[in-house]
Parts: structure tokens; sequence; C-alpha cells
């Protein structure tokens, strides 16, 4: 009998899982499984880019620039809002802290030019910190622990990085992004 081959999915749930905790706690000595597991499951997100660009308005555009997204946050209510919110604390914690040399170019010469990142993710995860979400959703105390140690968060992606660019070309690393 032989054991079914793990989807690319999985592949990548457990690639991100590893390295994620790797870069975490053994070269941060940040010991926080919920917020780990967060930060892999948004990598494992994100390797599609329709999740990093996911947002529309109204109209079926995509929201393609944090101010467009703040924008559309004040307009949504409940739930909804809340999930704006926690996707702009994503967008700009991953754009800092795994591709921040493309964080940088996408903002010349457009409206986010006007805003650091770093501070709207932390900013962005505590307002959906505070607003209502259902069981599906991140747990409050998890999106709090990510607007208190965005900066930390953000150098653990490059850590996160660093891991995963080292390990390209072996067997057990996904082809990523």
């Amino acid at each position: 009998m032989t054991a079914d081959l793990p989807s690319r999915n999985e592949l990548l749930r457990r690639f991100f899982a590893g390295v994620t905790e790797y870069a975490f706690a053994v070269r941060m000595g940040v010991v926080d499984p919920p917020l780990v597991d967060y930060v892999s499951e948004m990598l494992v997100r994100f390797v599609k880019s329709d999740a990093i660009y996911g947002q529309r308005n109204p109209r079926g555009e995509r929201l393609t620039q944090v101010s467009d997204m703040l924008a559309e946050a004040e307009a949504r209510q409940g739930l909804a809002r809340r999930r704006m919110h926690r996707h702009i604390g994503d967008f700009t914690l991953f754009w800092t802290g795994v591709y921040p040399e493309i964080a940088a170019r996408m903002r010349q010469g457009r409206k986010d030019s006007l805003l650091d990142y770093k501070d709207e993710g932390k900013r962005n995860y505590f307002l959906a910190a505070r607003l209502p979400a259902d069981e599906e959703e991140a747990p409050h105390d998890v999106l709090v622990r990510l607007s208190s140690n965005f900066e930390l968060c953000v150098y653990g992606l490059s850590e996160v990085r660093r891991q995963w660019e080292e390990r390209e070309g072996e067997a057990d690393a996904p082809l990523l992004l």
C-alpha cells in the first residue's frame, strides 16, 4: 500500500511552517506558536497573487494600493471592515518583510508614496483586532501581537526569505513566487 503524495498546497504549508518556525524560534528566539502559524499561513495564501491583490471595490476593480484599501475599509462595516483592515496589515507585512525592495518601488510616484507601510500595518492590525470576528477569523490576541510586534515580524519574514533562498534547489523546497 502506497501513501498518497501530499498536494502542492500541503507541501507549501509544511515548507513555510518549518522555515517560519525556524526563523522565529531558532534564529530570533520568538516562541509564539499562534503568531508563527498566522505568519506561515499568510505566506501560503500569498503564494497566489490573487490573494495579495484579491480585495476589490464595489465596481469589481482590484485594490492594489494601500491608500485605496484604506478608503475601502472606511466604507465597509462589520466583518467586511475587519477583513479589509486585516488584509492591509497582511499586505504591508508581506511586502515590507519578504520583498522590501519591491515595496519601496511599489510606492514610488503613486498615492502610496505618502504612506509608511510599517505604520499602516501596525495601525490596521490594531483596528482589525478591535472589530468583532467570526470563528474563522484570526483571533483578537494574534492581531494585537502583530500590531505591537510588527517590526519584529518584518525582520522574521526577512529571515524566512533568507532561509528559503538558501534552500532553493533542494528537493524539499517548493518553487515559490
